[in-house]
């Protein structure tokens, strides 16, 4: 063996190294989306908020878990929606201990918040019994983790176009105050090297509850049409991910005469509607040929002030926990893709909350992730906590009056960080 300089050596090693790593590898922007149908046969009930499910009797649309994983030469991440009321970090991370492609703290998993699929929290009733299916959601769980890795071993090269403005069209309103509501959709497409889109992300604030659990049907809601309508309009796989719509920011199925119209045609709609509105945001955004990637995380403590939440956690057989103090800790994520910055909300934030953060955000588009890597009730800041009989209920589930500051100040550290390395 002959002797050789250190540095020769290592230089030599570094261009073994870098004539064997793929060239898709080689800094270059990566994505693809991969989708799981996880609607249950038979039937399960379906859930609506804290309380007993509501037993289904027929289906409409199909229940799905979609799986976004954007890559660069550095960082992965996967960007996971799935079709049900929340998704607590419990099974979150029985998901992300199956994954071995993306690192686990940048695996942002966000409900749909559809109010027609089975309970994932096993709200406990006052016996302790729960009507949740924990083998389930255990396979939803497992699911999840293969959609994220078949994606993941998917990754192509790609592009992106991100656009945001306001929905036009009878989609969304605040029924405890109308106007009250943020109409900005922002859409974020990631398109293949021919150009051809590969996914579109939705990002709006609106609960999918044109059935409600009462109608006894299993659906994704309107979220199923909206997908239904970007395949049908050729802009790839859709996702969808909400945003700040607590207290509360439903769909628009109000008929003429004032009553809810609780239909298919209606979820249809509005789901197809808010599709048409996302695609005519992007026309004409420019694409980003080499976008940014960039993920950041944090672990945040928010004190359980609640009574009602408090017999949730202590009740469910899901093993929630909390510290010495009585709080409960979980993972807030700020990501940077192109000129884009994306924070998640662990639950239902009020408007007001998601418009000061948007308005502090540093991004050229601001989106915020809602009930994503938890989803711990209504998020409402110290002056609204209990300040009305309109807000009886969703300060009673929420985890107290200062969720909504603890909330404010850790996001907007953590988003301050983008494009600090």
């Amino acid at each position: 063996m002959h002797p050789r300089s250190p540095l020769l050596w290592a230089a030599a090693c570094l261009v073994t190294w870098a004539a064997t790593v793929p060239a898709t590898w080689a800094g270059e922007f990566r994505a693809a989306i991969a989708v799981r149908a996880v609607t249950p046969d038979p039937l399960l009930p379906v859930s609506g908020g804290i309380g007993i499910p509501e037993p289904a009797t027929r289906k409409a649309g199909e229940l799905t878990v979609r799986a976004l994983v954007l890559a660069d030469a550095d960082t992965r991440v996967a960007m996971v929606s799935v079709d049900f009321l929340g998704w607590p970090a419990v099974l979150g991370d029985k998901t992300r201990a199956r994954v071995k492609s993306v690192p686990a703290d940048h695996i942002l998993i966000g409900a749909t918040h559809t109010h027609s699929a089975p309970d994932p929290y096993a709200f406990p009733d006052p016996n302790g019994r729960t009507g949740a299916d924990l083998a389930y959601l255990d396979s939803v769980a497992a699911r999840l983790a293969e959609a994220i890795e078949d994606a993941a071993s998917r990754l192509k090269p790609a592009s992106l176009r991100v656009a945001t403005g306001a929905v036009r069209g009878k989609i969304a309103y605040n029924a405890y105050a109308e106007a009250l509501f943020d109409p900005r959709c922002s859409v974020l497409q990631v398109m293949g090297a021919d150009g051809q889109p590969l996914a579109t992300l939705v990002n709006y604030a609106v609960h999918p509850e044109v059935f409600g659990s009462r109608a006894g049907v299993c659906s994704p809601d309107l979220i199923g049409p909206l997908y239904d309508r970007l395949a049908e309009k050729g802009a790839g796989t859709g996702i969808f991910f909400n945003g700040a719509q607590g207290g509360m920011v439903t769909a628009d199925n109000r008929a003429a005469d004032g009553r809810d119209q609780s239909t298919w045609e209606e979820c249809q709609r509005i789901g197809r509607g808010l599709a048409d509105e996302a695609l005519r945001l992007l026309e004409g955004a420019a694409a980003q040929s080499d976008p940014v990637l960039e993920c950041r995380s944090a672990t945040v403590l928010f004190p359980v002030e609640s009574p009602v939440l408090r017999a949730v956690l202590k009740g469910s057989p899901m093993g929630y926990h909390t510290d010495a103090e009585g709080r409960v800790s979980t993972r807030l994520n700020a990501v940077r893709v192109g000129d884009a910055h994306l924070v998640t909300i662990p639950g239902e934030a009020l408007p007001n909350i998601g418009a000061y953060l948007k308005r502090k955000m540093h991004a050229k588009h601001n989106l915020l992730l809602g009930l994503t890597n938890d989803a711990f009730g209504y998020i409402l800041t110290r002056e609204d906590w209990g300040a009305f009989p309109r807000y009886e209920y969703i300060s009673r589930t929420s985890l107290g009056e200062s969720t909504g500051e603890i909330l404010v100040r850790a996001a907007l550290e953590l988003e301050a960080q983008l494009g600090s390395r």
